[in-house]
This record gives structure tokens, sequence and C-alpha cells, in this order.
């Protein structure tokens, strides 16, 4: 399994973003049940989010963030995916 820290940007359509909002948690919500998200949430002036994912390889993380609703919704404008190898934290396991 491969790590990796997705920073997303957010476009100037507040409105629209809040719309999908709900659909987009859900989702995230199912790929945390799945062990595939380990960690999200937004900057705190709402300008972007950073999310931590936990995949195969990044060929499944792109399946992932397309299938997200932002996807579809053009909400966001700028998505980097860094792979992360994390080692150490109170985050990861013994």
């Amino acid at each position: 399994m491969a790590r990796f820290l997705v920073e997303l940007e957010f476009g100037d359509n507040v409105d629209d973003r809040l719309a999908v909002r709900p659909a987009h948690r859900e989702y995230l919500a199912t790929l945390v049940e799945q062990g595939r998200l380990l960690v999200s949430g937004p900057y705190a002036d709402q300008s972007g989010a950073v999310l931590v994912y936990e995949v195969a390889d990044e060929a499944e993380l792109r399946e992932v963030l397309a299938a997200d609703p932002y996807a579809p919704a053009g909400v966001v404008t700028a998505t980097r995916v860094h792979e992360w190898q994390t080692v150490m934290g109170t985050w990861l396991a013994d």
C-alpha cells in the first residue's frame, strides 16, 4: 500500500461547492470505512483541503479522486498529489 497526500484548491464559486459538499462528505465517509482515506479536512480559510489516502498505487488514487462528487461539479481548480513516505508519528501503527 502507498500513502498519498492530496491538496485541493477550491474555485471561487462557494455556492456550487457547498451544494455538492454533502455528497462529497458521504463519499469520503465510505472511503474511511474502506480504510482508503486516513484523514481529510478543509483549510481554516476554506480555500482548499488536504486529504491523506492509503491505496495500492497512484492509478487507484486517480480512480478514487475521479469518483469524488467534487470532480464532475468542477469546484476544485487544482489538485496536487504527493506520494508520502510516513516515518514517525502518533498516526502510525506499531
